[in-house]
């Protein structure tokens, strides 16, 4: 497949159009013209990029990316090895990052309910779901179930609940912030990737059970519901490969 025909029918797919984001959503470094391998992941980091290499990919896809608006101009470092490989190999480097937490079929966040069982019952906010799970559970056992899907202990706060949980809300990655908003609509628990000092005071003081999965581990299932997207729809060689890095 051509390198911008790829683009297109992601863009596509996942209503690129439609988000304001703080990273460009497409192709952000074009490499070869014609796309026949693709290596896909969570973070276009070195590791993924030597592997891409050595198995002669023509295309990376991942969910985080390059040139973010907080991100420096200046490139050396670690950033000057990253491009250097990349233009070095002629590889196209692709990458979706809003589309690819909201799209409402291969979305991170519509993956999360998907892998927990949790029943989708709408938006509390522009970025965060809420849903119920089909019967009520301890906190304990919503852990252990968290630990057998994504492959870590997640960091749990039950600090002053008085109940199971039945409703929850979640966001994907870096979601913290938006305990507040569940914690107004009296949700029992609020799942995330990560939390800041605060979110565990709003815990506490709301009685609300809290769960810090990764941000990795709560955004890989979206790349790996897109790779296999690829796969069947257009017979395409995607392999994704999973760079752990326990945060």
């Amino acid at each position: 497949m051509k390198n911008f025909v790829l683009e297109k029918i992601i863009n596509q797919k996942l209503n690129s159009i439609k988000f304001k984001d703080c990273v460009p959503n497409g192709l952000q470094i074009e490499g070869s013209e014609d796309v026949l391998k693709i290596i896909t992941g969570v973070t276009a980091c070195q590791e993924l990029l030597n592997y891409a290499v050595k198995h002669n990919a023509h295309g990376i896809i991942v969910h985080h990316g390059y040139f973010w608006e907080t991100e420096s101009k200046i490139i050396h470092g670690m950033k000057k090895n990253r491009l250097k490989t990349i233009l070095l190999n002629n590889i196209n480097l692709y990458s979706w990052h809003l589309p690819l937490d909201f799209h409402p079929e291969l979305g991170n966040n519509i993956q999360i309910a998907k892998k927990l069982d949790i029943e989708v019952l709408g938006s509390l906010s522009k970025y965060m779901l809420w849903g119920k799970l089909r019967s009520s559970i301890t906190g304990l056992e919503l852990v252990e179930k968290i630990t057998q899907v994504f492959g870590r202990i997640p960091f749990y706060c039950n600090d002053n609940t008085k109940k199971n949980i039945s409703s929850i809300a979640w966001c994907s990655g870096k979601g913290q912030s938006l305990i507040y908003e569940a914690a107004a609509y009296n949700m029992d628990a609020f799942i995330t990737g990560e939390m800041s000092e605060d979110t565990i005071h709003c815990a506490r003081e709301n009685g609300l059970h809290f769960f810090s999965i990764g941000h990795h581990a709560s955004e890989k299932f979206g790349i790996q519901a897109l790779n296999d997207w690829l796969k069947n729809q257009y017979k395409l060689d995607c392999t994704f490969i999973d760079i752990n890095n326990f945060a």
